[in-house]
C-alpha cells in the first residue's frame, strides 16, 4: 500500500481487526492520502478494530495526529476501536499534546490485539 512517496505500509485482514503497518513521514504532505485510506476501510465491511502499527515512522506532525483522532473518532463511531503501536518518537509527540489515552497506544501488536480480545468479552 503506497500512500505517497514518504508513507507506505501494509494492510492485513483477520477477523475482528485490521492491521496496518507503516514507515516513513505521517506529515502535512502524506496525511490527506493516509487518512482516506484508512477511513475508507473502517467505512467497508471489514472489521471496524484498527491496529496501526507505527514503530517504523520516523516523523509524525501535528496533521498526522489530526488524522489519528480522527481516525480514532471513525473508529468509535462505527463501533470499533483504533490501537496504535508507536514508536519513542511517535510516544513522544502523542504524550505532548497529552492524547495517549485517547488515541489508545500499546507496547506491542500482541498487547494490542489482547486489548482488543479483552473488549470484545
Amino acid at each position: 500500500m503506497n500512500l505517497t512517496v514518504s508513507l507506505r505500509g501494509t494492510r492485513d485482514v483477520k477477523e475482528n481487526y485490521q492491521l496496518f503497518r507503516l514507515a516513513g513521514l505521517l506529515d502535512a504532505f502524506s496525511e490527506p492520502n493516509f487518512r482516506k485510506a484508512i477511513v475508507g476501510f473502517i467505512q467497508q465491511d471489514g472489521p471496524k478494530n484498527i491496529i496501526l502499527d507505527l514503530s517504523q515512522i520516523d516523523f509524525l506532525d501535528s496533521s498526522g495526529l489530526g488524522a489519528l483522532v480522527q481516525i480514532a473518532k471513525e473508529a468509535q463511531n462505527n463501533n470499533g476501536s483504533l490501537q496504535i503501536v508507536p514508536n519513542p518518537r511517535v510516544t513522544q509527540t502523542v504524550k505532548l499534546v497529552r492524547l495517549e489515552k485517547f488515541l489508545s497506544l500499546q507496547s506491542s501488536v500482541e498487547a494490542a490485539l489482547e486489548n482488543i480480545k479483552n473488549k470484545k468479552e
